[in-house]
Order: structure tokens, then sequence, then C-alpha cells
């Protein structure tokens, strides 16, 4: 079979003839592959052998398919075709940033702009500062909105077990700890949650956390300021709407929305018809929050915001599914 293989591939001239080269031995009804399907009705002592001979033939007829396919595709150019040393040369593909990277960046400038620092924080986190100091006690139902992953500390500490964080909040605790007001900061940070995947939930994901702390902040200073993002981010012609929500660490409470960029609040699939698009929740600090930090409530306030990167990205680009950001498809990543 090696033999008469070899020979017809010799005498094979075109991509046609080369396939029916391939079919007729390597095919899935080709010789080779009879030979390799009828192994069990060999003696067992015979297909050791006959198998390694069968896997054998057909390496070398593949490596010699490639070698006659190759030769034939340069016999059918002209050199002067294949090599021009008078071209530019070929660039190479080039990386780019991931788009939650690129979102992230774009968060964090457009708060740059307005006096804002950006700080990052860790991974693992305390109970301590992931919960108890924004004002969630255990018990609270938060807790149970915020199921996550705990981890074994490596001793006991005052500050309770520790987790993967499930949000970038802690970093209003850790920044007001260290620091005096006035505090302007951004931290964007990675988040774990024990969610189950669909188009518009991952187990991990990223936030962005904005905390302003200061003499005589109001309500208006952060309207001002998130009106502001918004602008940056989705367009100057963006409309913002603010409605009571509750989050346990800021009182008042609000959900901020913007005017669906698509439809012009006619209604329309990206905003399910209601003319809004909610991208973030905010709202004043809570007394207790800056009193557990040792901040006078009745001198200072602020305000905090928190919202999720990927929706913002899906939001600006029309994505639809959560989990294109970390599938790792390039025909995906390289549109951004």
């Amino acid at each position: 079979m090696r033999a008469s293989a070899l020979a017809e591939l010799g005498q094979a001239s075109d991509g046609g003839e080369l396939d029916a080269w391939r079919v007729k031995y390597l095919g899935r009804k080709g010789q080779l592959t009879a030979i390799l399907r009828g192994l069990s009705s060999l003696p067992v002592e015979e297909r050791r052998t006959v198998g390694a001979a069968a896997n054998q033939l057909r390496g070398a007829l593949e490596e010699q398919l490639q070698a006659r396919t190759d030769e034939l595709r340069n016999a059918s150019s002209p050199k002067a075709e294949r090599l021009d040393v008078t071209l530019p040369g070929r660039r190479g593909n080039r990386g780019g940033l991931h788009p939650v990277t690129q979102t992230i960046r774009d968060i964090t400038d457009a708060f740059a702009a307005m006096g804002f620092q950006t700080v990052e924080g860790p991974d693992v986190e305390w109970e301590q500062y992931n919960f108890d100091a924004l004002n969630i006690p255990p018990g609270h139902p938060a807790r149970d909105m915020q199921d996550t992953f705990w981890l074994d500390a490596p001793e006991s500490d005052a500050n309770g077990s520790m987790l993967l964080k499930t949000q970038t909040s802690p970093m209003q605790i850790r920044m007001m700890e260290k620091t005096e007001p006035p505090i302007r900061i951004v931290s964007p940070g990675r988040c774990f949650r024990h969610e189950a995947t669909d188009a518009t939930h991952e187990w991990q994901f990223f936030q962005v956390e904005v905390l302003a702390v200061d003499e005589g902040i109001s309500f208006a200073d952060m309207k001002g300021t998130l009106y502001e993002f918004a602008r940056r981010i989705f367009g100057p012609d963006r409309r913002v709407r603010f409605r009571v929500d509750f989050f346990p660490f800021v009182e008042p409470g609000a959900e901020m929305a913007i005017d669906c960029f698509r439809c012009g609040g006619d209604g329309c699939r990206t905003c399910s018809g209601s003319g809004w698009i909610e991208i973030m929740g905010a709202g004043m600090v809570h007394p207790k929050v800056l009193e557990g930090v040792g901040y006078d409530s009745e001198k200072y306030t602020g305000f905090a915001a928190g919202m999720g990167v990927e929706r913002i990205a899906m939001l600006r680009h029309g994505i639809d599914d959560v989990r294109l950001f970390a599938a790792g498809d390039l025909r995906f990543l390289s549109q951004f």
C-alpha cells in the first residue's frame, strides 16, 4: 500500500487529484482507515504489530501529502510573485487592550478630569471591610444577595473571615481609615459572587467605586458629578434620571439611569421598552460608615457610587452577552 500510494501521489498534478488521493487512502472509507477499523478482528498477538505499522504509515502519508501540496502550490506561482523584494514588509498582528480594560480607563479618565484619584485594592478581603464596616452586619439580607467564596483565614483575626470580595466598596473604608478629608477617589477592581452564569451574569466581574468626602458635600454635588460622568462616557446629549433605591452603606440611596441612546427614550430592546437604562447605584455615605472610620458625621458628608464595568461596555458597544468578555475569542476581541 505504501508503494502504490506514494507512486500515485507523485502523479497527482492539481488540488482535485490530491483530494481524490486523500479520500482513497486516508478518508473515512479509505484503504488505510479500513485496516485500522479491522484491527478488532485480528488475533490479539497481531493487533499491536499491525496497528503500529498502520499508524506509522498514516503519519508518513499525511506528511507526504502536505509536502506534495506545498510543492504544487509553489510550482503554480512564478518566482517573482512569491518574493518581491521591492514591496514593503508585511506587519505582524498587533495586540490591543481588552474592551473591559479600555472601559476602565475611560471611566477613570472621566473622573480624573474632575479631580478624582484612582486607587486599587486587594481581591481577597476581610469580612470587616467587605460587610461590617459598610453597615452590613451578620444576618443582613444583603449578605445573601452577595453570596460569595469564603476562604480559610491563616489565623483568627479581629477583622473576621476572609473572602473573595463581592464589591469594590471596601476601598471606601480602607481609604477613609488612613486618609483625612477631603477625599476624591475612584477604585476599579475585580469582584466575585456565587452567581449562575447567563447572558447578563458572571461569577467574576469588574466594578468601579466612586467616593467623595469633605465638608459640605451635598446630594446636588453627587448628581452634578455623575451627570458629567454620563455625558463623558455616553455622549453630551444624555439625560439623567435618579430614583430612590436602597444600599446599606448610603442614606439616601439612588439608582441612576440615562435616557436610551439607541431609541432616544421611545422604548426599544436595549432599554426593555422603558426609554431608560440603569447604569449605577449611588447615594450619600451613611453616617454610621463615616463614624466607623472615626470621622465626625456632623462635620463631614460625602457621596459614593458603584457601577459594573462590563455593563457599561455592553451598553456602549451593543454587546448582548457578558460571557463574551471572558471567552478569549479573538474574533470578538479584535473588534475593539
